[in-house]
């Protein structure tokens, strides 16, 4: 089995979906309740078996299908401690190593700030930044406890640390970007490469943006991994 991530597409909310397979298992990373019968054929054609289902954080632009795929599949689902998604079996802190298919881990990395729980997965040098660390850009910090400051201090000192050839894959592109890489970003991300502390906050507390459409649909849903309360 190929040890590539696999990367799908929801074209609506413009969010990345990940698959990670080794030899009989797979790990699912921020579904889209739409395209649950689209990740299962995945799984069902390459022959794995769901462990677990992982959240970046509580989503606010789209509904996931992690509860719907705990219940079709038996995977366990995980979410970031700090997020509020409380039905989750394995609540995850910083540090934490979730294991699959025996010898697979993957290291959680807390990295507050887009919201005050949000974590990032590193896999075999592969990062899933969620909305952490976009592709020449990051998240926006003005709801769900979010914080510029704090999201400059996990970029720069977790992120911006690891090793320069990390594959960086993050939860949206919207201009049909795919991968990147630690390196790249460090040299070269328009929010924060080369940019002060002080800098980076005074950008995104006027970015001005406005809230996602979703929003007050999908936040109470995600909480409770999608399912109808």
């Amino acid at each position: 089995m190929n040890f590539l991530p696999i990367q799908l597409f929801d074209s609506e909310s413009s969010t990345y979906t990940y698959i990670l397979a080794a030899d009989g298992e797979a790990v699912l990373i921020d579904p889209v309740d739409k395209h649950c019968e689209r990740d299962l054929a995945h799984l069902e054609r390459l022959g794995l078996r769901l462990a677990y289902v992982l959240e970046t954080h509580n989503h606010a632009d789209h509904v996931t299908s992690a509860g719907r795929l705990r219940q079709l599949t038996g995977a366990k689902t995980a979410a970031p401690s700090g997020c509020g998604i409380a039905p989750a079996e394995v609540q995850l802190n910083h540090g934490d190593v979730l294991r699959f298919d025996a010898s697979e881990e993957i290291h959680v990395i807390h990295t507050p700030g887009h919201t005050a729980g949000s974590v990032c997965y590193l896999w075999r040098g592969n990062l899933f930044s969620g909305d952490t660390l976009l592709i020449d850009g990051c998240g926006r910090t003005d709801f769900q406890s979010g914080s510029a400051e704090a999201l400059y201090h996990s970029v720069t000192e977790r992120l911006f640390t690891l090793p320069e050839p990390t594959m960086l894959w993050p939860a949206h592109d919207y201009k049909g970007r795919s991968v990147s890489t630690i390196g790249w970003e460090k040299r070269n991300n328009s929010r924060l490469s080369n940019r002060s502390l002080e800098d980076f906050v005074q950008l995104m507390n006027n970015l001005n943006l406005p809230p996602p459409r979703l929003m007050d649909v999908a936040v109470p849903a995600n909480r409770n991994l999608g399912l109808p309360h």
